[in-house]
């Protein structure tokens, strides 16, 4: 699955997504931090929350079935499947995002189940801490794979209906844990590799499961 290229300068965060020809691909970012827009703990969630449970700690993310259903739906089939259970974050840029529930650590790529359609017209922002479907150059093609945005993305968002300007579909938003989601995104990277895992950590991050909470 694959996000636009980006450029290292706040001035060209807004440039035209690229499309990538190598599955789960992600390039470069250069956006500023803003932990103005870090979520804060929730005191009752209204849609179900999920506990991704990593290495490196834990994080709950509440979803939004209400504004988008089909998303939603396809996640949560993942997660009772155990489909994600012992794949790793293999993307993680600093101020950008971090990408995972596709590989597992030896490199190999997850089979999945069809693609699910895009639903990035709900209304809902790339925000620092949302939950957000990974996909290629064609806007209904995420499948199992998923990034938690690190920084405000707007250039992310539902423009319009055309391939350039569909956007990315959020889905849900971390409640608990975006102190986790910031040490996975700083993590040291090893040596650069061409394709998926050019921006892969040193030390894998792996997802030991997500699960239903509650």
């Amino acid at each position: 699955m694959t996000l636009p290229t980006l450029q290292h300068s706040r001035l060209r965060a807004a440039a035209a997504i690229t499309a990538m020809f190598v599955a789960a691909t992600l390039s470069g970012c250069s956006k500023g931090p803003d932990t103005a827009g870090a979520p804060k703990v929730a005191a009752k969630a209204a849609g179900p929350v999920v506990t991704i449970k990593t290495n490196k700690g834990s994080v709950d993310v509440e979803l939004y079935p209400d504004k988008a259903p089909q998303s939603v739906k396809n996640f949560l089939d993942y997660v009772d499947a155990g489909h994600y259970d012992g794949t790793i974050f293999h993307r993680v840029i600093k101020d950008f995002m971090i990408q995972g529930g596709g590989f597992t650590p030896d490199g190999q790529q997850k089979p999945t189940k069809p693609p699910v359609k895009n639903e990035a017209n709900n209304g809902l922002k790339n925000t620092r801490g949302t939950l957000a479907m990974a996909r290629t150059a064609v806007v209904d093609s995420a499948t199992s794979q998923f990034f938690i945005n690190h920084a405000d993305n707007a250039f992310l968002d539902f423009k319009n209906e055309t391939p350039q300007g569909f956007g990315y579909c959020v889905f849900g938003k971390v409640i608990a844990g975006m102190d986790v989601v910031d040490a996975i995104a700083t993590a040291e990277k090893g040596p650069k590799t061409p394709g998926v895992f050019q921006d892969r950590p040193k030390d894998d991050v792996i997802i030991e499961s997500i699960k239903r909470k509650g």
